[in-house]
């Protein structure tokens, strides 16, 4: 085998990171057309507005993806996390998203999503080690206007 004639950096370079990200970005319009991403943030607050649950992500090529929801032990189970779905998914319509995709540990709460109408689309094996990371998906209708 040759020697490569790259070097190669395992390193921080917001640069470099920039170079990439445009890169790609300009293959995928060229693709499919523009698909802005759109920073999405949803926070349920207390009577002494302090956050006691939350999520945050963003939307683009036409699903709503959540990174993170979280809520207060204590808010868990009273119908909460249920409410703050609601009404990602309804911001979701609202952007035009046919979907929302998220993921989720079996350490986590897996039943409450599929309760709440999320579908199983994929499992990553012992990610994190003894563990399972589940993928789901939920289609939404969209609201005729």
């Amino acid at each position: 085998m040759a020697p490569s004639t790259y070097r190669f950096t395992l390193t921080s370079d917001p640069q470099a990171m920039e170079v990439v990200r445009q890169g790609l970005e300009a293959f995928n319009v060229a693709q499919i057309g523009s698909y802005g991403y759109q920073d999405f943030e949803l926070y349920a607050r207390d009577a002494q507005e302090q956050v006691v649950g939350g999520m945050f992500g963003h939307s683009g090529m036409g699903w709503l993806y959540i990174d993170y929801l979280w809520l207060q032990h204590s808010q868990r189970g009273a119908g909460l996390g249920g409410e703050l779905l609601a009404r990602a998914e309804d911001e979701a319509r609202r952007r035009g998203c046919s979907g929302v995709f998220l993921y989720t540990y079996s350490f986590q709460a897996p039943e409450f999503y599929q309760k709440q109408g999320y579908q199983l689309m994929g499992v990553l094996e012992d990610c994190p080690p003894g563990h399972q990371r589940l993928y789901l998906k939920k289609p939404l209708e969209v609201a005729a206007g």
